[in-house]
């Protein structure tokens, strides 16, 4: 037992100098030795202190040149007294032989080339290489110049050789008794608890570690906005139908349909199926004229609306599809309710994906549909939403889109970056968009969005939106991400 033979070497020598030659002279792995070394350590029996070695050990490469000799040696004993043409010598010795030993023999000075004649330049020559391999390899020492040259042709590798030294420790004995881990009622009753030893108990041993589901870091963020938003009055909208047509994507919300959002480089179109026919005709009806001659005080697009393109159908590229289908549903009421809706889901876009970009990502959107609703109950609301947010430092910039007027962007100064980032995107609807669906004229509509994303990159310090969502996400960082508060 390897146990009894280090105890019992102890017993009578002052200490084991190599745990590597104790354990070949027990017959036992060096590794099992090891392992046992440690636990008589975590006992104090022995004092274990590491060594450490460094030798120079030949690579499989190395081996075959020590038993067949180097390529150049080779390549010169191969060379006839009087010469031979590349080509017959290529071929009896090999490409990699005769290309490897005609650089080092010509280096060596052992070789002439004339023309395509290969001849000698002396009688013979040391195979230096082999023998200093040879010496290498019975662990004799060579000097720096010739390590540095074999290490460079990747003939010989650094093996980092580590061991024990083995002394007795402060409560060495040379037998051990094994502690007992548990006091029985046995032992009790029979009283041997009094001659038994038992393990210590490590009261800074950390408990194991529960596995368990990780919240990712989207869905923390998300939690806490959605939670500001139910805060806030706000009812969530319905957003599970990810194909939407190209009516409730971009027509009803005044978009003209020559517009370069409505490109298939910017968006994707489904080829089955490739179109709806199920759309409110009446409404479809409204839409059109006010695209093309307009209506409630504005003069339209101009130009001709092709009931076809309305009918395409694509992925959603903003969950204001979803916005739209809900407030056309409000107008059909009897009786006109105020409402305060968001959302936060999916949306897709035809984009290069880069570290600031994907093809599919989260928006989030807020929207407050009463009567007499002015750009400054607007801005209340944003700073109030942002403020939630832990953003209390707003600007706004005037900004076109084509479904609001006025529309701004949403500006936020980022103490870390110390300087403004843009946050979202807002505005209040327009009558060609909401008149048409049936509300009434003194019913406007304010509405603000922005990405899942960005925040949360923020929040985490991320800075490649491929390591937030896809198959890059590391479930380490998913793991050990602190608890979302925002505003905090």
């Amino acid at each position: 037992m390897a146990e009894d033979a280090v105890l019992g070497f102890l017993q009578t020598k002052e200490q084991i100098s190599d745990s590597h030659e104790f354990a070949a002279s027990i017959g036992v792995s060096h590794t099992e030795l090891e392992n046992l070394i440690k636990s008589l350590k975590g006992f104090q029996i022995v004092d274990a202190q590491e060594i450490t070695r460094e030798s120079w050990v030949l690579t499989d490469e190395g081996k075959t040149y020590m038993v067949n000799g180097s390529p150049e040696a080779l390549f010169f004993s191969a060379i006839p007294t009087e010469g031979i043409s590349r080509s017959n010598l290529k071929e009896k010795l090999g490409a990699e032989i005769f290309d490897i030993g005609s650089k080092a023999a010509a280096k060596n000075k052992w070789i002439t080339f004339e023309k395509d004649l290969v001849k000698r330049k002396v009688e013979s020559v040391q195979d230096e290489v082999k023998d200093v391999l040879a010496r290498i390899n019975s662990g004799e020492a060579v000097g720096d110049q010739v390590i540095n040259d074999l290490k460079r042709r990747k003939l010989i590798v650094k093996q980092t050789w580590k061991g024990y030294s083995l002394k007795k420790g402060p409560k060495y004995v040379s037998k051990r008794k094994k502690a007992e881990t548990d006091l029985t009622r046995e032992h009790i009753v029979s009283g041997d608890w009094k001659n038994l030893e038992f393990k210590e108990y490590n009261l800074n041993a950390e408990a194991p570690q529960i596995q368990a589901g990780y919240l990712h870091s989207l869905l923390e963020v998300r939690e806490q906005i959605q939670n500001i938003f139910l805060e806030m009055g706000f009812e969530e909208m319905p957003t599970n139908n990810f194909v939407e047509s190209s009516f409730w994507n971009f027509d009803a919300l005044f978009q003209p349909q020559q517009h370069p959002a409505r490109d298939s480089h910017d968006t994707f179109f489904l080829e089955t199926p490739a179109s709806t026919k199920d759309l409110p005709e009446d409404y479809l009806g409204r839409v059109k004229l006010v695209h093309e001659s307009g209506g409630y005080g504005s003069k339209g697009y101009g130009y001709d609306w092709k009931r076809e393109e309305a009918e395409k159908n694509l992925l959603r590229t903003h969950t204001t599809a979803v916005s739209t289908r809900m407030l056309y549903a409000l107008a059909q009421q009897d009786t006109f309710t105020p409402k305060r809706y968001y959302s936060i889901d999916r949306v897709f876009r035809n984009e290069a994906v880069d570290r600031t970009h994907l093809a599919e990502f989260h928006q989030i959107e807020g929207l407050i549909c009463d009567r007499g609703l002015t750009l400054g109950d607007l801005i209340g609301v944003l700073e109030d939403f942002f403020s939630r947010l832990g953003m209390s430092k707003l600007r706004f910039k005037p900004a076109y889109n084509p479904y609001t007027e006025p529309s701004m962007e949403i500006f936020s100064y980022h103490d870390g970056l110390q300087k403004w980032v843009e946050v979202g995107n807002s505005g209040m609807f327009r009558p060609e968009m909401l008149l048409p669906m049936g509300l009434p004229e003194d019913v406007n509509v304010i509405a603000w969005g922005l990405s899942l994303e960005r925040p949360t990159m923020i929040l985490y310090g991320i800075s490649n939106i491929r390591d937030l969502f896809g198959p890059k996400v590391d479930f380490n960082l998913i793991k050990s991400n602190p608890i979302c508060r925002l505003g905090l």
